[in-house]
């Protein structure tokens, strides 16, 4: 919506409020069952790019994360609040957040850019989502443009930044070449800013026909001299980073007014992270070669005096050495002591990232570790990974590499400005912490624990919950999946022999649960892992030639057969998982499930069409063929119901859920859905013999997570507008011992569970 501002910057493209969000839930139009809601213990998962304290008030702390939404520190607990969960379907892009700033005025005011891709994969724009109770409820201004939370350059910043002495300027650094954009009304209405000159012209990949590598990296960050105002009146002094090799500073002078080229900042890098130092009169910049996060091979450090516009390198490793072989990321002030400060490699995947330290504003540097004699690594740290064990990637690693790794993707770091002994820094997989830091300086260890616990950050495929044994078991992207003995610990470990980066599905037998098979893996790494004492141990499997993939699989009601459906070649079974026949009548890539009774039956879905074996996946015979040909399938057969199959998916006219009775011979749409997402299904009501039915789907015009104890004749909505968790489509399924209770795959705030309040 256009508006006009009063406003005496040069501004153009306006943009006022345009949503209200994480307010008081709106009243359903369905009914509605109370649940309590929590996560599947994991502790992190993924890459925590933003950590920010507040300069205001002591203990309090924002952490952003590239899909999974943002996080508010509780002291008293330790853990992280989840603050965005509120975020629905529709908007699902708003949980990648791509910078967070804390009102360094008004500690109860927070801000987040929320937008996942700026090229198709994410259909909406991005937004600014502001909140003055501390994320609790906010408000959300949506922004002519895409943003980027899970795109090359998320952990560069923060890009969001607020006047110190007047809080209600705002400003936001943009990719895309949107340029810089500012609000002088606590974030309801944004204009980008007309007279700063330069929105970059950094691409990584021009060539990359995905958008993700060719898209503007931008303005990467904004930040203020305090010096240079006083209270109640816009501060004068602002500087502004932008991905240019060749002018890649700004800065104003006058509140925003002009802009002009920081004279001699260094070229050829990026800038990717900067702070001031207001009682020093330093502004202190690292750089990098490419945005990171994954790569970034040089780069510097710099100190900048603010008054005489002096430069100096000092850079603990120099881009021209060559010792140098990576970019500096997370670089943080102590402003209890603003003559120390830190910064790290943003990436150094061999042997470990590096942490480096100086007292004395970067003119000597010590280290996190060094070589005492090759390969043995001496460290200023001890790592502790008790809590979240799982870390260790299964090994302790060969020497110089070890495990736990110190980090990788270490874009963000920060020193608590209230307490020099206390700092954090995100990794790609979880967030460390100390409260010694000072004990570096005196050559005594630093304690470095998971202070991850709280932000639950994965994106889940399949989720299975077998009537014995561990009640739940995932595959997921990143770290390919756990066995969960204890939905409230941690898990000593992920899923090994086989490991993937990325598991895509799993299966177990009905009448013999031990009986586990699991897929995952891309074109080097596909496999199939087996488990007979369920997943207490694995193996793994053959697999047929041709592989890509590991697509979707399934175990006989007795576990005598497996049936397995990989990307790259044809759907094929096996008795033992070691040699495998291609099965017949079935096209390649088809989505395969079990049925819960009958030992010899397996159906499996493509194009359309509904296919059933008789014979234990030998041999398909195609069946119905009036169900959706497009769009995301996802079907699943009921335990206890021979033939009983529903199916959920689609796209446009032809969305939503439809059942079968006759093993695919014939299905009937299950009028109430709209569009229908993902079905599974739990431990029958009481009084009932037929399981519990959940699915994440829209019914009778309201998109959540519902519950059908009577075979879909009648629907209660069981999440509320709070606990929405964006998309939430892969997998829904109930507890078969647990009646109400349900485990929900989201994509980015992990497992979620619930149970009847």
């Amino acid at each position: 919506m256009a508006a006009t501002a009063a406003t005496v910057f040069a501004a153009s493209a306006v943009v006022a409020d345009g949503t209200t969000a994480g307010a008081a839930p709106a009243e359903p139009s369905s009914a509605q069952d109370a649940y309590t809601w929590d996560n599947a213990q994991i502790a992190g998962g993924g890459f925590v790019p933003g950590i920010v304290f507040s300069e205001t008030e002591p203990g309090l702390a924002y952490a952003r994360t590239d899909i999974g939404g943002a996080y508010r520190w509780d002291n008293a607990t330790e853990r992280w609040d989840p603050l965005l969960d509120w975020v629905g379907w529709d908007e699902w892009g708003w949980t990648g957040v791509v910078s967070i700033a804390t009102d360094p005025v008004d500690p109860d005011r927070v801000y987040a850019a929320a937008g996942t891709y700026t090229n198709d994969w994410d259909p909406g724009n991005g937004a600014i989502l502001r909140s003055d109770d501390r994320g609790e409820t906010w408000d959300a201004t949506e922004l002519p443009f895409k943003l980027g939370g899970n795109m090359p350059g998320r952990g560069l910043g923060e890009r969001l930044a607020v006047d110190p002495h007047d809080n209600s300027v705002v400003y936001f650094g943009a990719r895309g070449g949107h340029g810089l954009w500012r609000s002088t009304d606590f974030g309801e209405t944004w204009a980008e800013v007309e007279a700063f000159p330069n929105p970059g012209d950094y691409v990584q990949d021009p060539g990359d026909d995905t958008g993700m590598m060719s898209d503007i990296t931008g303005v990467t960050w904004v930040a203020f001299d305090p010096s240079s105002g006083t209270p109640g009146e816009p501060t004068q002094d602002v500087y502004a980073g932008v991905a240019d090799l060749d002018d890649p500073l700004y800065r104003s002078q006058d509140a925003g007014l002009t802009w002009e080229p920081v004279p001699g900042a260094p070229t050829g890098f990026l800038p990717a992270h900067a702070v001031v130092d207001h009682e020093g009169g330093q502004l202190y910049l690292a750089t990098t070669s490419t945005p990171g996060p994954y790569d970034g091979d040089s780069g510097d450090v710099w100190r900048l005096d603010t008054a005489g516009g002096e430069w100096t390198r000092v850079s603990p490793v120099p881009s021209d050495s060559e010792d140098n072989y990576f970019g500096y990321g997370g670089l943080t002030i102590d402003r209890q002591d603003p003559d120390t400060l830190m910064v790290a490699t943003q990436i150094s995947w061999w042997p470990d990232i590096q942490i480096y330290r100086s007292t004395d504003r970067g003119e000597t540097w010590t280290q996190a570790w060094e070589y005492s004699s090759y390969p043995e690594r001496e460290t200023r740290y001890d790592l502790d990974i008790s809590t979240a064990p799982w870390l260790d990637w299964g090994g302790a690693g060969t020497p110089p590499e070890t495990q736990p790794k110190l980090g990788w993707m270490t874009q963000a770091m920060a020193i608590d400005p209230f307490d020099s002994d206390r700092f954090m820094y995100g990794t790609g997989a979880t967030v460390y912490g100390s409260d010694n830091l000072t004990d570096w300086d005196t050559d005594t260890t630093v304690d470095i624990e998971v202070r991850a616990h709280g932000i639950e950050e994965t994106a889940v495929n399949d989720l299975i919950s077998p009537p014995e044994g561990a009640p739940l078991h995932s595959a997921m992207l990143d770290l390919g999946g756990f066995t969960h003995e204890d939905l409230d610990t941690v898990p000593d470990r992920m899923f090994h022999e086989p490991h993937w980066g990325a598991g895509t599905g799993l299966d177990f037998a009905e009448l013999a649960p031990a009986t586990i098979a699991r897929v995952g893996g891309g074109a080097d790494d596909a496999a199939i892992g087996l488990s007979t004492d369920g997943g207490d141990s694995w193996w793994t499997g053959q697999e047929p030639a041709g592989v890509t993939g590991g697509g979707t699989v399934a175990v006989g009601a007795d576990g005598a057969a497996i049936v397995w459906s990989p990307d790259g070649t044809g759907v094929h079974v096996s008795t033992t998982g070691s040699s495998w026949t291609a099965s017949t009548g079935v096209p390649a890539g088809a989505g395969v499930e079990a049925d819960r009774v009958d030992p010899d039956v397996f159906y499996a879905v493509a194009g359309g069409t509904f296919y059933t074996s008789t014979d234990g996946g030998a041999a398909f015979t195609a069946g119905f063929d009036g169900l959706p040909a497009e769009g995301n399938i996802r079907f699943g057969a009921v335990p206890g119901h021979t033939g009983d199959v529903w199916v959920a998916g689609g796209t446009g006219d032809d969305y939503g859920m439809w059942r079968t009775t006759d093993a695919g011979a014939s299905f009937e749409r299950v009028e109430a859905v709209d569009e229908g997402d993902a079905v599974g299904f739990g431990a029958p009501a009481p009084g009932s013999d037929y399981p519990a039915v959940y699915t994440s789907s829209r019914i009778d015009g309201v998109r959540g997570i519902f519950r059908s104890d009577d075979a879909g004749g009648s629907w209660v909505r069981i999440n509320d507008d709070q606990h929405q968790w964006g998309w939430t489509g892969a997998v829904v399924t109930g507890d078969p011992n647990v009646y109400g209770r349900v485990y929900i795959g989201t994509n980015g705030r992990g497992i979620v569970y619930g149970d009847p309040a």
